[in-house]
């Protein structure tokens, strides 16, 4: 079956930063068949010739690396057409101009999500559609809710791609394998033997121009409540009895529900707002500064929880989730850190416990062991292993885009991870937006807020 994209938002950042460069690269690939394309819906007075001009641009900017000829053929398949993406008599004249079972794709604004999927409930979709939602899902549960009940009035869970790429990721996948098929990892993979899992996405840019969604979002919805909390899951669940969809959601989602928020969110969370400075080579102004902020909400750039997980498996463990914008270096990574064992026979040795770092950018696993020092062989030396990862055949985005095309629903955030996700996080956002928790400047190119 031929499908075609129909793309909500179709000139937005997210298709031109991360969708078409994707689609080309499946074109390169030969994975996406010749007869697919993609209809843009958005509000621009453009033809196709104008949406081609501009998409042309964004390959150029984010997929030169892929051949002429691949970029090409995608600019050929595309299409556009303006319209309301909460109108219903504009959705209906953009899906009567696709033949077959078509992808809808909701590349838009969370706050757009549930009118445009109102719009949609009201004409319904053609039998064996598919529908994607980026993230964030929602601005809290309770909205969240509303979309699970909005979507399967729509189509069945099967057909529902919540997407999140960073599921994705070589790395985030190669901890299913790290576990679940090495008798090393698997039977130390506990709170008897783990004493800590810090969960960090740290970056070096700024706003980068993105204030009409990040000034309403915030790091805490932008990056903890869905991509940190996923990773989290990943690494606590139980064996699932297959990796695919009819096992792997479900652990996670049992995951989700045994996490307690901090009990106490002036203790057990730390919000901050990057000021002026220089993060990655470049000079950055206040947050509060920067065009289209309004300075009055108290967004977020930087936040940071620790989390328990009251299961057999991890009770007593903390996990702590980090990410934060404009900071001194890049760091996207899970650290293990292992408890000390039980007696050290080395006597005046007091070395660092092992730590398993699983690195998502590059991806890398390092595990940081105590060996005997090459002189005196009774001294202690700290030495790291690392593996550096061969990449997948695809990026991230592109993999999610074919799992989407296959029908699996895999790597999908399933309707009670989403919602489990905002309960978690709920606690957090009522105490932050009444002020509990205090927000911290800290300076751009900066370790974060001194907390």
């Amino acid at each position: 079956m031929t499908r075609s994209f129909v793309v909500l938002g179709g000139t937005g950042d997210l298709t031109g930063r991360l969708l078409l460069p994707s689609l080309a690269q499946l074109y390169d690939s030969g994975v996406l068949p010749e007869g697919s394309g993609l209809l843009a819906v958005a509000r621009e007075e453009w033809d196709d010739d104008a949406y081609r001009g501009w998409a042309r641009d964004r390959l150029a900017a984010h997929a030169d690396e892929l051949p002429a000829g691949s970029r090409d053929r995608l600019l050929d398949r595309l299409h556009y057409v303006r319209g309301d993406v909460t109108d219903p008599a504009d959705l209906r004249a953009a899906l009567d101009r696709v033949d077959g079972e078509p992808v809808v794709y909701l590349a838009l604004p969370h706050t757009l999500f549930r009118p445009a999927l109102t719009a949609l409930a009201e004409i319904g979709l053609p039998e064996g559609s598919r529908l994607v939602v980026e993230k964030p899902f929602g601005a809290d549960g309770a909205d969240a809710r509303a979309l699970n009940e909005l979507l399967h009035r729509l189509l069945p869970e099967e057909a529902v791609f919540r997407v999140d790429h960073f599921l994705a990721k070589q790395t985030v996948l190669n901890i299913l394998g790290l576990r679940f098929a090495n008798r090393v990892f698997e039977p130390i993979w506990n709170a008897a033997h783990i004493e800590r899992v810090d969960i960090v996405a740290d970056e070096t840019l700024g706003l980068e121009g993105r204030a009409g969604y990040y000034d309403r979002a915030g790091a805490l919805r932008d990056m903890v409540q869905n991509h940190l909390l996923q990773l989290l899951a990943i690494v606590a669940m139980e064996p699932p009895l297959t990796v695919d969809a009819s096992s792997l959601p479900a652990r996670k989602a049992d995951v989700l529900r045994a996490v307690r928020p901090p009990d106490d969110a002036r203790t057990g969370s730390v919000r901050g707002r990057y000021t002026a400075g220089t993060a990655g080579g470049r000079a950055l102004p206040d947050y509060a500064d920067e065009d289209g902020v309004d300075p009055a909400r108290q967004t977020e750039t930087h936040a940071e929880l620790t989390v328990t997980v009251d299961n057999w498996r991890w009770a007593g463990v903390p996990f702590r989730l980090r990410s934060g914008k404009a900071l001194g270096a890049d760091r996207q990574e899970i650290v293990i850190r292992f408890r000390p064992v039980p007696h050290l026979p080395f006597l005046d040795a007091e070395p660092e416990p092992d730590v398993l770092r699983l690195s998502l950018s590059p991806d890398a696993i390092a595990l940081e062991v105590n060996l005997n020092g090459a002189g005196d062989p009774f001294d202690l030396e700290r030495e790291v292993l690392t593996a550096e990862l061969a990449p997948h055949d695809l990026p991230a985005y592109g993999l999610l885009l074919r799992e989407l095309l296959d029908g699996d629903t895999t790597l999908s955030i399933s309707d009670v991870e989403a919602e489990e996700s905002w309960r978690i996080v709920e606690p957090l956002l009522a105490a932050w937006a009444a002020g509990d928790v205090p927000l911290l400047d800290y300076p751009a190119g900066s370790a974060g807020p001194e907390a």
